[in-house]
């Protein structure tokens, strides 16, 4: 394994620009195609917090219902392809997670631990499709404990790398089954997704149980209610106008709690150690329009 790196103070900004001109070209092809996405998690808080970027995080989320999520796909090549492209399983057969990336065009950006995967690289914005999850808490359990076995064949190309003993061997079995088999069994939920079913959402192949939901009740810690990705209000972010839920309230709430308290000096670091990272050579004007 390539030993970690951290950011300096220039670089990290350099970082959240261009991660910002990728948003600035995604919004402009959504809001021509008329296609609904918000700004999520760490991104709706710095809209609302800070007016931009969190000062110490180095990347940026992007929510969409399964239905628009693919709606985008179909219109991805609008994207100017001297800032971004989108990857995803579809357009790169080795990238093996289950949500997808804007990727800024010229870049390298190499996760530690990851330098063996085969699939492209670069600076990115991750785009999180959210699917329909039963009525049911039952039947919500038996998902995300399916969906968690998915994760972990599609995490074993990592893990059998950085694992020792048992776990070694572990993952180094599960990396040999087919990736396609974990992206098929997805498929069988994300079917059924649409905007106008009761259920409540989620992203299937990203944890629901993590830090950020275990604190909610069981009957809310699965899903979350479609609204907060259909009904939606302009936000400014760096000086640009982006869309997020509506009910921002609620949803940082859920998420983080008090979320208007800033974190101690231990929560401020650097998301994503990495090992490797190159940064375009120049960084284009782009605007929202």
């Amino acid at each position: 394994m390539s030993k970690a790196k951290e950011l300096n103070p220039e670089q990290f900004r350099r970082m959240q620009l261009v991660e910002l001109d990728m948003l600035v070209e995604f919004d402009r092809v959504c809001r021509k195609n008329d296609i609904n996405y918000v700004l999520f998690g760490g991104s709706l808080l710095g809209a609302v917090r800070h007016k931009g970027f969190i000062p110490w995080d180095d990347d940026a989320d992007i929510g969409m219902l399964r239905e628009d999520y693919d709606r985008f796909k179909e219109h991805m090549q609008e994207m100017d392809p001297r800032i971004c492209y989108f990857q995803d399983h579809d357009t790169d057969p080795e990238y093996r997670w289950g949500y997808g990336k804007l990727r800024r065009t010229g870049t390298k950006y190499v996760r530690v631990g990851q330098e063996h995967l085969k699939c492209r690289t670069g600076i990115f914005v991750d785009v999180f499709p959210m699917d329909d999850i039963p009525l049911g808490v039952p039947g919500q359990i038996l998902q995300d404990r399916f969906c968690f076995c998915m994760r972990k064949i599609l995490w074993s190309e990592v893990a059998r790398v950085n694992t020792k003993g048992f776990w070694k061997v572990w993952f180094s079995l599960l990396s040999r089954i087919p990736v396609s088999v974990p992206f098929a069994a997805f498929s069988l939920f994300t079917k059924k997704s649409r905007n106008d079913s009761p259920n409540r959402v989620r992203c299937l192949s990203f944890p629901a149980t993590g830090t950020l939901y275990k604190k909610n009740p069981i009957a809310e810690r699965y899903g979350m209610p479609k609204s907060w990705f259909t009904d939606r209000a302009e936000y400014m972010f760096e000086g640009h106008s982006f869309f997020s839920s509506k009910d921002y309230d609620t949803v940082l709430k859920y998420i983080y709690g008090d979320y208007m308290k800033l974190p101690d000096e231990k929560g401020r670091e650097q998301h994503s150690p990495f090992s490797e990272i190159a940064f375009p050579e120049d960084r284009l004007e782009v605007s929202v329009r």
